[in-house]
C-alpha cells in the first residue's frame, strides 16, 4: 500500500506540500519569507560599497549625541527621524562601517515586502497583495537606495504605510487604520521634506473623497479626515520652528529648476526604464478602471491614493521652480503608493496584466550593483594618500567642495585638521548649510588661504582635495560656484611661494575619470 502524502512514511516534500494545503496561514508565511528572501539577495549585493557625499554627512550627524542631532540639523536642512533612528543603529550594530550602516536600509525595504503584501490584500484583495509585495521586493530604484546610509528606504517604506492606512480610512472607511495614517504621516514628515508633498497630495484627495461621497457620507469622512491630518499636524508640530529656520537658511542651492520632462525622467527611473514603466502605467491605470464595478470602497481608494500621488509629484516639481530642490531620489516617497496601486491594477486586467507582471518582475530580477559602487572614489584617494606617505597626522586637508568635509574626515580619520573653501571647520562631521552659498561666494581663494597658511608649519603637508568637474553636472548656483572655486584654489596654491607642489593623487593617465575627487600634495616650504 502506498504512503499517503501526510504519513509518516511520506516524503519531505510531500508533507510540506500537504501542510501548506491545509495551512493557507502557512502558505502565506512561506510566499512572504520567499520575498524577503529575493528581497534580501537583491539588496545585498553591493552592501559594502564604499560611501559618497551624502552618506558621509549620514554618518558624520548620527555620530553626535541622540538629542544633540536636532540642534545640529539646523546646520544640514533636514528633519531628525533617519539620524536617530540611525544613532541607534550604529550603537547596536557595533560600528559606523559600510555594510553595517547600508543594513539599516535593507533592513527597511525587507520590511517593505509584508507591508506591501498586507495593505495591498487589505486594500485591493489577495491577488493585489501578492503582486504588490512581489513588485516591492524586486523594483530596481528601492534595490539601488536599500544599499545607501540615507533616509530613502525609510520614506518608502513610511509613504507605502501612509498611503495605505489613508486608503483603508477614507476609502474603505475602515476607522481603525486613523491612528496608523497619523503616526505614519507624521513620520514621513519627521524623515525628509518631500514627505510634505505626498501628505499633501493626501490632502487633496481625501478632499476628493469627501466631494464624490454620498451625503450622508460627507460628515463622518469630514471628521475623519480632521482626526487624521489633525492628529499628524499636531505630532509634527514640535519640529516646525526648526522647519521654518531651516527654510530661511538652509535650502538647496545644489539643485537646478527641473524642466517639465524631469517628471516623465523620474518616473520612468522609478519604473525601472521606458518599457516597465509604460507596461505599468497602462495596464494598471486600465486594471484600476475596472475597480468601479467590482467595489465602490476599493475604488473610491484607488481613486484617493492615485490622486494623492499625481498631486504630489506636481506639487513637488511647481514648488522646486520657486525653491529648486529637484532629485530623482526624493521620488522615494511616492514609491510606495504607486506599488500598491500598480499591484492592483495589474492583476485585474486579465491574463495580460498577469502576464505583463511576471514580465516586469523577470526584468526588475537584476543582482547587479547598477553602478552602486561607482558613486565616489574618496575612500580610494584617502587610502592612496596613506599608503604612498603623503599625508601624515597633523597635517592640514582643504576642501574645495565643502559638502565632502564628513567624507573625508570619516575616511582620513581624527589625526588630521580640516578646513574648505571657506576657512577653518569647527565641526568635521557635518557640513553647514546656513547661507552657504553667500559664505564661498565672499571666501575669496587668496584670503582664506592667508588664513590657513600660517597654521601649516615647514615640513608640513597642505592637501587640497578638489571636485572631478568633468563626471558630474556642475550647472546649479552652488555647484557652478565650486566648479570656478575649486579651478580658483588650485592656481592660487600654485602660485604662492610658501607652498610646492608635490603630486596629484590620483595620477589618471589614460584610465576614465571617476566620479568624486583628486587631491593635490603641497608641502610648506
Amino acid at each position: 500500500m502506498s504512503a499517503v502524502a501526510g504519513s509518516p512514511r511520506a516524503g519531505l516534500p510531500a508533507r510540506v506540500s500537504a501542510r501548506v494545503h491545509a495551512s493557507p496561514y502557512l502558505a502565506t508565511a512561506l510566499g512572504l519569507t520567499l520575498l524577503v528572501a529575493a528581497s534580501l539577495y537583491l539588496r545585498t549585493q553591493a552592501i559594502t560599497a564604499k560611501f559618497w557625499i551624502d552618506e558621509g554627512l549620514s554618518v558624520g550627524i548620527a555620530h553626535h549625541g541622540f538629542w544633540d542631532i536636532p540642534t545640529v540639523l539646523q546646520q544640514d536642512g533636514s528633519p531628525p527621524l533617519y539620524y536617530l533612528l540611525l544613532h541607534v543603529w550604529m550603537a547596536v550594530a557595533g560600528g559606523d562601517g559600510e555594510a553595517r550602516t547600508h543594513a539599516l536600509s535593507v533592513a527597511l525595504a525587507m520590511l517593505a515586502v509584508p507591508a506591501a503584501f498586507v495593505l495591498g490584500r487589505l486594500l485591493f484583495g489577495a491577488r493585489a497583495g501578492w503582486a504588490a509585495a512581489a513588485l516591492t521586493a524586486t523594483l530596481p530604484f528601492l534595490t539601488y537606495y536599500a544599499q545607501e546610509t540615507r533616509m530613502y528606504a525609510l520614506i518608502a517604506f513610511l509613504g507605502l504605510v501612509a498611503a495605505g492606512a489613508f486608503g483603508l480610512a477614507y476609502g474603505l472607511r475602515e476607522r481603525r487604520a486613523l491612528p496608523v495614517f497619523a503616526v505614519a504621516t507624521a513620520a514621513m514628515l519627521y524623515t525628509h521634506n518631500w514627505g510634505a508633498f505626498l501628505a499633501a497630495g493626501l490632502g487633496i484627495g481625501w478632499l476628493v473623497l469627501v466631494r464624490t461621497a454620498a451625503p450622508q457620507e460627507r460628515r463622518p469622512l469630514v471628521r475623519d479626515g480632521l482626526l487624521g491630518f489633525g492628529a499628524a499636524v499636531v505630532l509634527y508640530l514640535p519640529w516646525v520652528p526648526t522647519l521654518l529656520e531651516q527654510a530661511r537658511h538652509t535650502g538647496a542651492p545644489w539643485a537646478e529648476r527641473p524642466p517639465l520632462e524631469a517628471i516623465v525622467t523620474s518616473i520612468t527611473s522609478l519604473a525601472g526604464g521606458t518599457e516597465t514603466g509604460l507596461l505599468v502605467l497602462v495596464l494598471g491605470i486600465a486594471g484600476l478602471l475596472t475597480l468601479q464595478e467590482e467595489s465602490r470602497p476599493r475604488a473610491r481608494a484607488a481613486l484617493g491614493i492615485g490622486v494623492a500621488l499625481g498631486t504630489g509629484i506636481a506639487l513637488a516639481w511647481l514648488a522646486s521652480q520657486a525653491s529648486p530642490a529637484w532629485s530623482t531620489r526624493y521620488f522615494s516617497v511616492f514609491v510606495g503608493p504607486a506599488l500598491l496601486l500598480a499591484g492592483a491594477g495589474l492583476v485585474r486586467f486579465g491574463k495580460v496584466g498577469l502576464v505583463a507582471l511576471a514580465l516586469v518582475l523577470v526584468l526588475w530580477f537584476d543582482p547587479r550593483d547598477r553602478q552602486i559602487k561607482g558613486k565616489s572614489d574618496v575612500y580610494r584617494v584617502a587610502r592612496t594618500l596613506q599608503e604612498e606617505g603623503l599625508i601624515k597626522p597633523n597635517d592640514l586637508v582643504v576642501t574645495a567642495h565643502p559638502e565632502q568635509g564628513p567624507l573625508l574626515r570619516y575616511y582620513l580619520g581624527p589625526d588630521y585638521r580640516f578646513a574648505d573653501a571657506m576657512g577653518p571647520v569647527p565641526d568635521t562631521r557635518v557640513f553647514d548649510w546656513r547661507d552657504a552659498l553667500d559664505r564661498l561666494e565672499a571666501a575669496g581663494p587668496r584670503r582664506t588661504l592667508d588664513r590657513l597658511a600660517p597654521s601649516v608649519s615647514p615640513g608640513q603637508h597642505l592637501v587640497l582635495m578638489l571636485p572631478i568637474i568633468r563626471t558630474g553636472r556642475w550647472g546649479a548656483p552652488w555647484t557652478e560656484l565650486v566648479r570656478r572655486r575649486s579651478a580658483q584654489w588650485e592656481r592660487a596654491v600654485d602660485h604662492d611661494k610658501r607652498f610646492q607642489r608635490i603630486a596629484p593623487v590620483p595620477e589618471f593617465g589614460t584610465r576614465p575619470l571617476p566620479r568624486g575627487l583628486r587631491a593635490v600634495v603641497y608641502l610648506r616650504r
